[in-house]
């Protein structure tokens, strides 16, 4: 996951705030061995308590190695864990984005390069600090543009590009 950040998110800005998170070793990798809905929301909600008692933690990417690998039940347990973020008390301090290696947009075909905006080597929930978040995005220029930013770039590379680029990741892990 280590790669990917760097090789993919960073290198092709596909989170223009990535990079000092990356260069300040902020970024917390948690493997989850959870294979069921409980147990990995329960890991999510562990990490969230895990940011609230690490300040230097900007934020977590929490990988289900093992589990997940089904894009819908996957979607199941993004469900789960937002509702469960509110329900313990963490909205409005953490948000949920999310990523997984078979990741398809609502509107988009599978074969769409746009889809790799959200693919990763593994299905993970990415733990976001919601004041860091709001901070950042009120110090950049048009931040409604990042998402079409990031989806003309995954076109113009294509699927294949980005097929390579993520095989790599997943074998240099």
């Amino acid at each position: 996951m280590r790669e990917w950040v760097s090789s993919v998110i960073v290198k092709y800005n596909f989170c223009p705030f990535a990079r000092k998170e990356v260069e300040n070793n902020c970024i917390h990798y948690q493997v989850s061995p959870s294979v069921t809905l409980d147990d990995a929301v329960m890991d999510m909600l562990e990490q969230c308590t895990e940011l609230d008692h690490n300040e230097q933690r900007e934020t977590t990417l929490l990988m289900f190695e093992q589990g997940f690998s089904d894009f819908d039940e996957f979607l199941d347990l993004v469900d789960l864990a937002n509702a469960l973020l509110v329900a313990q008390g963490f909205e409005g301090k953490y948000q949920i984005a999310n990523f997984h290696p078979d990741y398809v947009f609502a509107d988009s075909d599978e074969t769409d390069a746009a889809n790799y905006t959200n693919r990763a080597p593994y299905p993970t929930l990415h733990l976001i600090r919601e004041a860091s978040m709001s901070e950042a995005l009120a110090n950049y220029d048009e931040p409604e543009s990042i998402p079409e930013h990031n989806i003309k770039l995954a076109r113009r590379k294509g699927i294949d590009f980005w097929q390579q680029l993520l095989k790599i990741c997943i074998d240099k892990g």
